[in-house]
């Protein structure tokens, strides 16, 4: 178009802001913005919200934050034009005809059977007048435009349909469809009244996919490799085709014989795990996520494993590149008797997992101490070590420590994985056990390996058989602590958020399908928190104080009470999930593990005990990176990084002050590396005891820090029965990634 004039609705979305601002120079941001159309002509709409969108984040600094909220209004209005043009809508409200957007967008292919099949055109329309535009002013400029150019569902050729509250009902439709009719639409409602408010995100991939007739719903997924070829070659299409759906990996490599073992009673012959960590860094290379990133892969190893140190440099830039997985993340399973070692410099032994399970007639790794200081692991490690028969290299346990800490300052990695504390606590221990976490480090669920085997039939034909190993699946959600806290919101939501996680299950298409069963069986979900230093800045709360402990103390054990609750009460209504019996939510162990014995948590118990739990593991906090922006709030448990920054993508830069950023609460927003990490650990551990998995929890680090204090932050966290912990970020790796899966 030649001339924009008024019409295009920026100097009137101005106009609406004055009232909402009164702080900020509108009147002058008009002048300007009239002096652009005035002076210049332009073909498109884009051309002129892009400018004057620029010329808004110009006046955004540390004093005046809330500029991102006035281009988020202009972004938000370029967006109803984009829509109206491709829609084919005249009139002058935002969102005209949400029935019409369903039909045409099924039409085309975008959206699944799933919405005109379950809804009738007269609920789809009952369900459209119940969208909130006035809520697209809850969302900042990066928020905005991050959900825009990821979520918001477009044609095949790219054109805008979708508008962000129309995403949040879709969502809703598609998590409650398969609801009882006769309260379905109240619940529909209520999930948007959730998402809508920005009290809560769904996982990347729900966000994206929900109502969509391609991709799937779930996270993140782990596997455990099983030691045979067939086993290998096998595990490497599965993860193929999750990471091809958009689900990041993790995967357990410690049941592989390490280099120089044996191969059908050759000795020396075997190449151990790093070949077939190259066979995975190509998949993560060559099969993309739904063509917007690589695949994201997390591989797991024993500290005892005798191709650890191979293992550990895997990442690093230096070396034999033959012997480098640059596209890969490591991690390393830490028994506390390897941690003990390291404390008191003794020596450590590394074995060959399949001698092991040839001469002793046990694997090591199926082993861990029942309680601290003593079990089973250290029993079996022990017999190993007095083994004549058995190879073993024999290493001082700092030696493999120093190595890790190296690789964690070039790398960032490995992820340290706590198995003994892990395995103590997991509540369905009655049906297995957990060997490695997820990518981001907050999945913790029973694993075992998937096994193949192959006959003829009578009719010639070859018939492949597979006994189904547990092949975790991530279904993830999170609570903005940082919006749902101060609005006493938390009694409302969980509810609500718990059933929408349950509902993935039902509906998932994975394309894995011993994935799919362990779905069904354990039912698992992860509920998690974001926003933890945005509500600590609104409160008033220093984050290196026992106050901030003290408060992660009592939050996390009443969003605990309230998940639990939840999904008793949708056992009580659907069923328990099918493990239930036998595991600890039914013998009652779960609650006195954790020295819940108030009058409220006793009641509870006894509710369980009775009716069960829908979910075998219902607590997971993840890294939130990407959502926790969409939502305006902080990531995950995390401190910020800076009070102001520029975030950085590959076709943008755009300014982000840290959320709710005035001169009150200015001073409780420190710098991630600027805070001792000793009170970020205490508050881990204190939220980590009512979280039934783990914590995607980073330490931050200057590259200067002493060799000496980054093993004491280690053995701190160990000491503190962390389960996990994620990246080492110092300033050095400070642009490390996280998995995008992950993120809700």
């Amino acid at each position: 178009m030649n001339d924009v004039q008024e019409s295009t609705g920026v100097l009137a979305v101005l106009e609406q802001v004055k009232e909402d601002y009164p702080h900020l120079d509108i009147d002058h941001f008009s002048q300007m913005v009239r002096q652009l159309i005035q002076a210049k002509g332009y073909d498109s709409y884009h051309q002129l919200y892009n400018e004057v969108i620029l010329k808004g984040l110009d006046q955004m600094d540390e004093e005046e934050p809330d500029w991102t909220f006035v281009c988020a209004r202009i972004y938000a209005q370029y967006l109803y034009e984009q829509a109206a043009l491709h829609r084919h809508f005249t009139k002058e409200e935002a969102y005209p005809d949400f029935y019409s957007l369903i039909e045409t967008l099924h039409t085309k292919g975008i959206y699944s059977n799933h919405l005109v099949t379950k809804y009738s055109q007269e609920e789809i329309e009952k369900l459209g007048r119940e969208l909130v535009p006035d809520r697209d002013a809850f969302f900042t400029y990066i928020g905005l435009k991050t959900l825009a150019d990821r979520y918001l569902a477009k044609d095949h050729q790219g054109r805008l349909y979708e508008l962000p509250q129309e995403r949040f009902m879709i969502i809703a439709m598609t998590l409650m469809a398969d609801e009882s009719t006769d309260h379905r639409l109240e619940l529909v409602k209520e999930a948007y009244w959730a998402l809508s408010h920005l009290y809560m995100t769904v996982a990347t991939p729900t966000l994206a996919n929900a109502g969509k007739s391609y991709g799937q719903l779930s996270s993140c997924f782990i596997d455990t490799v099983d030691d045979s070829l067939q086993g290998i070659f096998d595990s490497n299409t599965d993860i193929a085709n999750l990471s091809k759906s958009g689900g990041g990996l993790g995967v357990y490599l410690g049941k592989i014989r390490s280099r120089g073992s044996d191969i059908k009673g050759f000795k020396g012959v075997s190449s151990g795990v790093i070949p077939w960590m190259k066979q995975l860094n190509n998949t993560a290379v060559s099969v993309d996520q739904l063509g917007q990133r690589q695949g994201a892969i997390a591989v797991y190893l024993d500290i005892w494993h005798q191709d650890i140190f191979s293992f550990l440099d895997a990442k690093l830039n230096n070396g034999d590149d033959r012997q480098r997985t640059h596209d890969l993340f490591t991690g390393v399973t830490l028994p506390d008797l390897f941690m003990e070692a390291v404390e008191k410099r003794e020596d450590w032994y590394l074995f060959d997992p399949h001698q092991v399970r040839t001469v002793m007639g046990f694997s090591l790794e199926d082993y861990y101490d029942e309680e601290v200081g003593a079990g089973s692991f250290r029993e079996k490690y022990a017999a190993c070590v007095n083994e004549p028969r058995l190879d073993k290299k024999q290493v001082p346990a700092i030696e493999i420590m120093k190595r890790m800490m190296v690789s964690q300052l070039e790398t960032g990695t490995p992820f340290m994985f706590y198995r003994d504390e892990v395995n103590r606590k997991n509540p369905n221990s009655h049906k297995g056990m957990v060997y490695c976490t997820n990518l981001c480090t907050e999945i913790t669920q029973n694993q075992s390996a998937t096994t193949v085997k192959e006959h003829y039939t009578e009719e010639g034909q070859i018939v492949t058989v597979k006994d189904a190993g547990d092949f975790v699946v991530c279904n993830l959600s999170s609570i903005n602590l940082g919006k749902a806290v101060p609005n006493e919101a938390l009694g409302r939501l969980i509810p609500i958020q718990v059933r929408m996680l349950d509902n993935v299950i039902g509906l998932n298409n994975i394309p894995v399908l011993q994935a799919q069963l362990t779905n069904q069986r354990y039912r698992g979900i992860g509920l998690g928190t974001f926003g933890w230093h945005h509500l600590l800045a609104v409160k008033g709360i220093r984050w290196e104080s026992d106050e901030a402990v003290e408060y992660a103390d009592s939050l996390y054990e009443q969003i605990a009470f309230l998940t639990i609750q939840a999904s008793s009460e949708l056992a009580r209504e659907k069923g328990a999930y099918p493990y239930f019996e036998g595991s600890k939510w039914e013998t009652g162990e779960y609650f006195t593990d954790r020295g819940y014995n108030s009058k409220e948590w006793t009641a509870l118990k006894e509710e369980v005990e009775k009716k069960g739990v829908r979910n075998g593991y219902l607590m997971a906090v993840a890294p939130n990176s990407s959502t926790s922006l969409i939502a305006g709030s902080t990531a995950s448990i995390d401190p910020i990084f800076q009070k102001f920054y520029s975030e950085e993508k590959k076709d943008y830069k755009i300014p982000v002050t840290a959320p709710d950023l005035t001169q009150a609460t200015y001073w409780y927003y420190k710098s991630a590396y600027e805070i001792d990490q000793k009170w970020s650990i205490r508050q881990n551990a204190a939220r980590q005891r009512h979280i039934d998995q783990s914590i995607s929890f980073n330490l931050y680090v200057k590259n200067t820090v002493q060799a000496k204090e980054l093993l004491d932050l280690h053995l701190t966290a160990w000491r503190e029965k962390c389960k996990t912990t994620y990246y080492m970020r110092s300033t050095s790796t400070e642009n490390l990634d996280d998995c995008e899966s992950c993120s809700s």
